[in-house]
């Protein structure tokens, strides 16, 4: 039994050394574009319109609560009446009906949870508000997927472009490089309802809403911590006073 802890914490250890390295190599290739993350209350609102009627029918973001997003401006009419379709009672977290098995035969994978999602996809190409950015705006038309859709930096990913209507659709031109790479670029072939400075914005408040709900607190925790640090430089020059003056007639 002891031998067999012994290697599981070997292995254990191996792993978390060498995770990070992975990680880093595995992403070493991805280009991403700097998401315009914005903490205004319109951008935030639209975000969170975006968010309910086109991400919440297989994404839930179940460690927040609706009556929340009275943070972003919302009031509690305008949260019942605008984004509330089902009978939830304005302090239920916002999570769906689908059940995650059946999302899994229906798609092949389990729609994740997107509260945390801008947190969890950081990497050493940038942030996970970047990684979200570029996604959203990769999506492209193949006709060898099951939904019809494949993403330049998620190659063969389950989702399908459920911002299609608003984007328009794109194909994807493969270049052979002569190290033997290819480069891959998107040309919208249909446009949408949107045009691409309208959908980026759209994007961006999408990403902003996500990267919010990641930390509905951050921007008090920021100014608290602000007053802190205020505080504590105050603190600092006062002991330094009192030091000196006290230790003056020893000196």
């Amino acid at each position: 039994m002891k031998t067999r802890v012994i290697n599981f914490i070997k292995r254990f250890a191996a792993v978390a050394l060498f995770a990070p390295a992975v990680a880093m190599a595995a992403g070493a290739s991805v280009h991403l574009d700097k998401a315009p993350v914005s903490s205004e209350p319109a951008a935030l609102q639209h975000g969170a319109k975006l968010f309910v009627n086109y991400c919440m029918n297989c994404h839930s973001a179940s460690f927040v609560r609706y009556n929340q997003l009275q943070n972003i401006g919302l009031s509690e009419a305008e949260i019942r009446d605008n984004l509330m379709f089902t009978g939830e009672r304005v302090g239920d977290l916002m999570k769906i009906a689908m059940r995650p098995a059946e999302s899994k035969g229906w798609f092949g994978v389990a729609p994740p949870d997107l509260t945390l999602v801008a947190r969890q996809r950081a990497s050493a190409d940038g942030s996970g508000a970047d990684w979200l950015y570029t996604y959203l705006r990769q999506f492209y038309r193949d006709p060898s997927r099951p939904t019809g859709w494949n993403n330049a930096i998620f190659a063969n990913v389950a989702m399908p472009h459920v911002f299609w209507q608003l984007q328009g659709e794109q194909v994807a031109k493969i270049t052979q490089n002569a190290d033997g790479t290819t480069t891959t670029a998107l040309e919208l072939v249909k446009p949408g309802k949107l045009s691409v400075q309208e959908y980026d914005k759209a994007v961006a408040d999408l990403v902003s809403f996500l990267v919010w709900m990641g930390e509905p607190v951050a921007e008090k925790r920021k100014s608290i911590g602000a007053l802190v640090l205020i505080f504590l430089a105050g603190m600092f020059v006062l002991s330094y006073a009192l030091k000196k003056n006290y230790w003056k007639d020893i000196h």
